[in-house]
């Protein structure tokens, strides 16, 4: 008897110390919250300067953590945004976007989720995935919780297969993702883990459907518009910029003669999403786990909202390729403090950063720079050039740019009988809007040829970077400043986007 009474004290003794360990670790390494909206404008946050949205949550955030003001996207559009965040790789060595391939799976097995996962976070996703990959679809057996959905899921929580539980509570699905966020909260605190979170919120992608419940917060509202709103404003664009659907949209879409009610729809859209942060961070109040979790909060594109007389995303413009980023980390001295940095950054950058928090190795292979540095020192850090680049519609819109948090430069290729290639050049200090193209004003010749040097690293690390599948070596010679057009290869890239198969379990 003595020795089964000793066994059980030592299995017992064995077990707590089994969990206090786990929880020391638990407790050693941050909780990390990303959190993800869809065709998110700087424009539609409060804590950017407008005073027409009610964004209290949002605001919150960026008031007690940063707030970056010269953050990038360095693809504008989902599917290749979001393999940008997963891996911290520019597109081209991703090779994923619509219409060139799914992501391949050795590329995702470098992702954050991965590594975290491995390294004994507790991961979950919920949301839209956004993307495949090879042999794997939607990746739904790499994360412990799941809540995420294929395409561009949707805006009824009951036809989410994988969020249909919380239907009756949220028919809305976007604080369907809320509730998600607090049953993961809870299950890592109950497995005494770190907590890796990842959320990708549908709104406020059209085709629109805000959350009824809040009909009453813009009810009525006359909203402010831009000062750059409007074809009047599109006069220096190139004519390259005008042959996509991005241009037929402000009239399609109703930015020309039904502005106030358009807009209405995409702030309550947001506005929804401000309320499920709002879950989240009292969720982690409640479980006593707030000061030892950070929270990132941003979006995958912007969106350009009549600017210019423009709709949509994808072009290389501030509204479609700048968006808000807020990031909180309790533990560090600038915290609540009101903080704001001008470095710049980009979507290649999550990952790293992410992989820092939670003290793993960043792999060599990701283009992106840990923020850590910045979010110690709002002044340093960040990236002395960024490319952008749009690969995506017709061969005329696809375009590469460059940014250094000052002036943007972008080459426009594409040339036939009624345009030629095109250069843009602004000043973002002087020139936040965009209204004034400098690249033929014989005065800023020096930045011109500054900004060319700079775009052709970019292309330099294209050309030797870029995989040799998907149509991404395509890009090598039609982005080539110095190549002539008949040279470039300029038959458009067939579309090579299948569905992937899922490997079923052995």
């Amino acid at each position: 008897m003595k020795i089964k009474i000793s066994l059980s004290v030592s299995i017992i003794t064995l077990a707590a110390l089994a969990f206090g360990v786990s929880s020391a670790i638990a407790k050693s390494r941050p909780n990390i919250i990303f959190l993800l909206s869809d065709d998110q404008s700087t424009y539609s946050v409060g804590c950017y300067g407008n005073d027409d949205v009610q964004t209290p949550q949002m605001d919150k955030l960026g008031a007690d953590g940063l707030i970056f003001d010269r953050h990038y996207d360095t693809t504008a559009i989902c599917m290749a945004s979001r393999a940008n965040i997963f891996t911290g790789m520019y597109e081209y060595k991703t090779g994923t976007n619509f219409f060139h391939g799914d992501m391949r799976p050795e590329v995702w097995a470098k992702s954050y989720p991965i590594l975290l996962r491995e390294a004994g976070y507790y991961s979950a996703f919920a949301g839209k995935f956004g993307m495949l990959v090879e042999g794997k679809g939607l990746c739904e057996d790499d994360f412990d919780l799941w809540g995420g959905g294929p395409k561009q899921t949707d805006y009824k929580t009951i036809r989410n297969k994988s969020m249909v539980k919380y239907a009756e509570e949220f028919p809305h699905s976007t604080l369907s993702y809320g509730a998600f966020g607090r049953d993961a909260i809870r299950e890592a605190v109950k497995q005494g883990k770190p907590l890796c979170l990842s959320l990708s919120f549908k709104a406020p992608h059209r085709p629109t459907q805000a959350d009824p419940r809040f009909d009453h917060i813009y009810a009525g509202k006359v909203f402010t518009k831009p000062a750059n709103y409007g074809r009047a404003s599109a006069e220096g664009r190139a004519p390259q910029s005008k042959q996509g659907r991005q241009y037929q949209r402000f009239t399609d879409w109703g930015y020309d003669n039904n502005y106030d009610e358009v807009m209405q729809t995409y702030h309550q859209q947001i506005y929804a999403i401000d309320v499920a942060l709002g879950m989240i961070r009292e969720e982690l109040e409640a479980q006593g786990i707030a000061d030892n979790t950070v929270i990132i909060y941003t979006s995958d594109n912007g969106f350009i909202c009549g600017s210019h007389g423009y709709g949509s995303k994808v072009l290389p413009m501030e509204e479609a390729s700048r968006v808000p980023l807020m990031i909180y980390d309790p533990r560090l001295k600038i915290s609540g403090k009101g903080l704001r940095t001008r470095v710049l950054t980009g979507n290649i950058d999550f990952a790293p950063t992410i992989l820092e928090l939670a003290g793993l190795p960043i792999p060599e292979n990701m283009d992106g720079n840990s923020l850590i540095p910045t979010l110690n020192d709002p002044t340093k850090g960040g990236h002395e050039q960024l490319s952008l680049m749009n690969t995506f519609g017709p061969d005329a819109t696809r375009a590469m740019s460059t940014v250094d948090g000052r002036y943007k430069y972008t080459f426009w290729w594409y040339g036939d009988e009624s345009m030629g290639p095109a250069e843009e050049l602004y000043d973002l200090e002087k020139d936040p809007l965009e209204m004034v193209n400098l690249a033929n004003n014989p005065e800023h010749a020096p930045v011109l040829e500054m900004m060319r040097k700079k775009y052709d690293q970019g292309h330099n690390h294209l050309k030797t970077e870029a995989v040799d599948y998907n149509g991404y070596q395509r890009y090598v010679s039609i982005f080539d400043r110095e190549l002539p057009l008949d040279q470039k290869e300029i038959i458009p890239t067939k579309p090579t986007k299948k569905k992937a198969k899922k490997t079923k379990k052995k």
